[in-house]
């Protein structure tokens, strides 16, 4: 629909001409379009190019957010637990996250991974085997192959950010084995939004002192001994080597969420 252009604009100005496609006004040199979204949409020959466009993407972005919601709805309480990809199955770490996980199903949590190998594998093993439920996000890296063979409900996504929202919305706490630059990523993310109450009554743990230690140190010695962030914002931090002690402080923090709601 082209609209002629009209005199009387607050402004005094002329309307230039304008073309409507849905919400979207186009003027000017934008007018000229050599087909409309109908003819585009159900002339098959044309280029392929659309699907990569900003607008599909969107669509696409939609859809994870659908799939995710959808597949994670009635998940019961749940726990995300980070760690490494690059974790062997031989290592001490991939010992401890089995366990942990097995310790996390028997107190009735469902446990929430990254889906990969390494640490991550190792808790949703720990899970499944003791009859919990494993749960595996899944991303789309060129470097990563697939969900673990020990995920019950897997979702892969596309986008790190919709994957993100899905870390956090279904779970209850954060446990953070020794891990790089994407545990790291996720730990700092689910700070903030603790930090700033966009989540609450949700605990955050670090598990092996000795991996860990460092960095708890320069927060405490750098970011709080300037100022950057106070004491509470670093009690947000649970450093531990103890899997029952983890368990417990996750627990106590969904005793307390449980009182409130």
């Amino acid at each position: 629909m082209t609209i002629e252009g009209q005199v009387g604009e607050p402004n005094g100005a002329e309307r230039p001409q304008e073309k409507q496609r849905g919400p979207v006004v186009l003027r000017r040199s934008r007018l000229r379009e050599p087909t409309t979204t109908d003819q585009r949409l159900l002339d098959s020959r044309g280029p392929s190019d659309w699907v990569h466009t900003d607008p599909w993407r969107v669509l696409r972005i939609q859809a994870e957010f659908v799939e995710g919601f959808g597949a994670l709805a009635e998940v019961p309480r749940a726990v995300t637990v980070f760690g490494s990809a690059r974790t062997p199955r031989e290592h001490p770490e991939y010992a401890t996250g089995v366990e942990l996980g097995a310790a996390l199903a028997k107190t009735g949590c469902a446990v929430i991974t990254g889906g990969g190998p390494g640490a991550m594998e190792a808790v949703n093993r720990g899970a499944s085997e003791a009859g919990g439920l494993s749960i595996g996000l899944g991303i789309e890296l060129p470097f990563e192959q697939g969900l673990n063979p020990w995920v019950d409900l897997g979702v892969n996504f596309r986008y790190f950010f919709v994957r993100k929202t899905m870390f956090i919305k279904y779970a209850q706490a954060f446990v953070c084995l020794p891990g790089g630059f994407g545990t790291m990523d996720e730990l700092f993310e689910s700070l903030t939004l603790v930090q700033t109450k966009k989540v609450t009554k949700f605990p955050v743990v670090l598990f092996g002192k000795s991996y860990w230690q460092g960095l708890y140190d320069w927060i405490r010695d750098s970011m709080r001994a300037s100022g950057k962030i106070g004491d509470k914002d670093l009690a947000l931090l649970h450093l531990t080597d103890d899997i029952d002690d983890a368990v417990g402080i996750v627990q106590e923090a969904y005793d307390a969420w449980e009182a409130t709601h």
